[in-house]
């Protein structure tokens, strides 16, 4: 239901039999499942999730301390809804999709009231509004019917809604509009405003699903590098507490190539949403260089919020994400993180008295998180345009436990996993996704997008830098027992060169200027000036130059200045000439 659509139809009203927490169960409420009601005195928003014959039960999305038996429940006979139209992007929302700094301006403070509420789109700010099609024109469910300067960074595309019928149009205007006045009529009788509702659990209508083949660039060498993720992909970011995932969620949608950002907070500190919150606004899009902000969507829903607020944000999120991928926009939605969504679906499914799955997590937990995750993908709008959806959600495992239920759910959903090590995090190697135990099955569809647009050889130097990583993992175990000096020259050269693979390729520093962001030509002129090392390095060994000298030639520790080279092309075409130089000379 619109929360701006205080004129609803109310059906039979109920009256409250108990109260649980966020959850309340009424009596003689004439109710269909998923409809929104408004609880008590105060008019709590809550939804409907169970009817066991005089009996309703309703999740209510704000704290219900102080709601008693015996007070009103209003059904509205609308499931839960969002506004969809001008205005989202810029926007900072909570769980339900209620406009914090609205709310904020409504009460005078920053501590929200209960039961205050506010539309999820302004409905009294004008728009230009520019006709794409004409009179006399046939529309169908879909179709754009025109356009909307929105931002800086992005035009929004008016559609007609996916559950009219369509028609010819028989009037259509183009100036300056509200959200809510007619810009359109179709031969059908209907109406066409810039202002459409979709219910959160359902999925937006498409034509197909198709299989990704262009990369999300994500600006990150580990991630761009090795384990790469399609636009309409899905990923997971499982790791312990303090190894870095929302801050790599906070690269991901700061650098991300994607035409459209939405963050989703999911029960995640305070502070790191104010992190959020104030840095967005100040970044500058580096394909655009107009402000960041101006193409994301925030949702803010932290943990000292309602449980039940939690569990819907996640489908906020991904609904909105939806409408602008019908668009024909490429939309990266970041959920941080999934298993505080898991823990709110705990919360309430015991409150409900049903029977636990495993570590009490709900037995439909896997469905929840397939559901999610399938809405994600590359699609063929019924429109005719090509959008999609890209799912990246942060995992929060007790204790770094990746047996736990909610991570081994998702590894058998999504198909790239950067999983985050808490050791790499101690050594301060950022970002501490351990290369070993991470995986992308997305490389060999993607392979033909990196040798067009990168390098002939990308697949083939990429995976050079594989094979010395995992030799680099099974050395190591040696070299536990018998220390490094006692193996082979060959076998301490390839360590010196996979430790200039962790340390000057693998290493990014999140908070540098310059090495924040690396595009994807320099990640791989990185790499080639590592495996320019390693071949001379190698052919000086089989000479008979010792180990040592090589090590010690002075171009090679210029390596772990790569990254943060403001002229680098320069800086790598000098480096690998002086590095080839250097070792020739000592044979």
């Amino acid at each position: 239901m619109s929360q701006a659509d205080e004129t609803q139809t109310v059906d039979e009203d109920g009256v409250i039999e108990s109260v649980s927490g966020p959850v309340v169960t009424a009596a003689d409420l004439d109710a269909r499942m998923n409809d929104v009601v408004y609880v008590g005195d105060e008019g709590l928003m809550g939804e409907v999730i169970e009817i066991e014959g005089n009996l309703t039960t309703i999740q209510v999305y704000e704290e219900t301390s102080g709601v008693g038996p015996g007070e009103p429940v209003e059904n509205t006979g609308e499931p839960l809804s969002v506004d969809l139209g001008p205005g989202m992007l810029d926007t900072i929302y909570d769980g339900v999709q209620r406009p914090l700094d609205e709310l904020e301006e409504k009460m005078q403070s920053a501590f929200l009231d209960r039961g205050v509420d506010a539309p999820g789109i302004d409905l009294e700010k004008q728009w230009e509004f520019t006709p794409t099609v004409s009179e006399g024109d046939e529309v169908e469910p879909g179709d754009i019917i025109g356009e909307v300067p929105e931002t800086e960074s992005i035009t929004h595309k008016v559609m007609v809604p996916p559950d009219y019928e369509g028609g010819e149009i028989t009037s259509i205007e183009d100036g300056e509009f509200t959200v809510e006045e007619v810009i359109a009529e179709l031969s059908s009788g209907e109406e066409i405003t810039m202002h459409q509702e979709w219910p959160v659990r359902k999925a937006r209508p498409s034509a197909e699903k198709q299989t990704p083949t262009v990369p999300l660039q994500s600006g990150q060498r580990i991630q761009d590098g090795l384990f790469p993720i399609a636009k309409g992909g899905t990923a997971a970011i499982p790791g312990p507490f303090g190894s870095g995932k929302t801050v790599t969620q906070h690269q991901l949608a700061k650098w991300s190539d994607a035409d459209i950002v939405v963050y989703v907070g999911c029960g995640e500190r305070g502070n790191e949403m104010t992190e959020v919150i104030e840095d967005f606004p100040n970044l500058e899009d580096p394909m655009t260089g107009k402000p960041l902000m101006s193409r994301t969507c925030l949702i803010a829903n932290t943990s000292n919020m309602p449980v039940a607020a939690r569990e819907s944000c996640i489908y906020t999120g991904i609904t909105i994400a939806e409408y602008f991928r019908d668009m024909g926009y490429d939309v990266a939605l970041m959920a941080d993180s999934t298993s505080r969504w898991a823990e709110a679906m705990r919360e309430i499914s015991s409150r409900l008295e049903e029977m636990p799955g495993e570590e009490g997590y709900p037995a439909y937990l896997a469905a929840s998180l397939s559901e999610f995750y399938e809405r994600a993908g590359l699609f063929e709008n019924v429109n005719g345009t090509q959008g999609s959806v890209t799912a990246i959600g942060a995992v929060s495992p007790p204790g770094g436990d990746f047996s736990e239920p909610v991570t081994q759910n998702t590894l058998r959903i999504v198909k790239t996993f950067w999983a985050l090590d808490a050791d790499l995090a101690e050594r301060r190697h950022f970002p501490s996704i351990n290369w070993n135990e991470s995986y992308s099955l997305y490389r060999q569809q993607l392979d033909p997008w990196f040798r067009d647009n990168v390098a002939e050889d990308w697949p083939e130097v990429r995976q050079w830098a594989v094979d010395v990583l995992d030799e680099e993992d099974e050395l190591q175990e040696i070299v536990q027992l018998v220390g490094k000096d006692a193996l082979p020259e060959d076998q301490q050269l390839t360590l010196e060169v996979a430790r200039y693979l962790r340390e000057a390729w693998l290493q990014q520093d999140a908070f540098h200027d310059v090495d924040t962001y690396c595009e994807p030509t320099k990640t791989y002129r990185m790499l080639e000036a590592i495996q320019t090392f390693n071949d001379e390095a190698f052919e000086a060994l089989e000479a008979g130059v010792p180990v040592e000298e090589i090590a010690n030639v002075e171009a090679a520790p210029r390596l772990n200045r790569m990254g943060t080279a403001e002229e680098w092309t320069e800086f790598i075409d000098e480096l690998e000439s002086d590095l080839t130089e250097q070792i020739r000379e000592l044979y």
